[in-house]
Formats: C-alpha cells, structure tokens, sequence
C-alpha cells in the first residue's frame, strides 16, 4: 500500500502545473535566451584579504539563438499544457 502511495505521488509531482506558476518559472529561461547572466561579490574578510566571488550562467538556448519568446512559449506549454496569457515581450518590456 505505501508503495502505491509513493508512486501515485511522484506521477502527480510529474503533471502540468497551473498557467501562473508555468508563466513564472519560464520567465526566467526566457531571459537567460536572451543574453547570459552572472553576479560578482567582493568583500574584506576578518583576516584583511580582499574575497572575489562570481558566476556566469550561459544556456544552450542563447549559444544557439534561439527567439526568447518562442524558448517561452515552448516553455510555458510544456510545463501547463496551454499557452501563455501574455507574451513575452510585453513581459520584457516591463520588467526593464
């Protein structure tokens, strides 16, 4: 019994999520389409040295020119099973 409990749930961890949740986690992959991103952080430690830390994430999608809009689309299907209620570039445009 507790085995078909466990294999009920993960089947359900693997379905569509709602449009909203989709529209959100795809936001940020259509964003990393568009150009790579990173951070850097500097910092003085309590020993007096000067710390460098920072990263870069770069896609698959940007190396290879993929339209940020459609890497959403594509995206916001696959995960909801509809498409999105915006698009992206209206979504771009309002963020920046």
């Amino acid at each position: 019994m507790r085995l078909l409990s466990l294999t009920v749930l993960a089947l359900t961890a693997c379905g569509p999520v709602s449009l909203q949740q989709a529209e959100r986690e795809c936001r940020s992959q259509a964003r990393l389409a568009e150009q790579p991103r990173g951070n850097v952080a500097l910092g003085i430690g309590s020993d007096g040295k000067a710390h460098v830390k920072g990263d870069v994430t770069v896609t698959s999608d940007f190396l290879q020119g993929r339209d940020p809009a459609q890497v959403y689309d594509n995206c916001v299907v696959r995960r909801s099973g509809q498409f999105p209620s915006r698009a992206y570039s209206s979504i771009a445009a309002a963020t920046r």
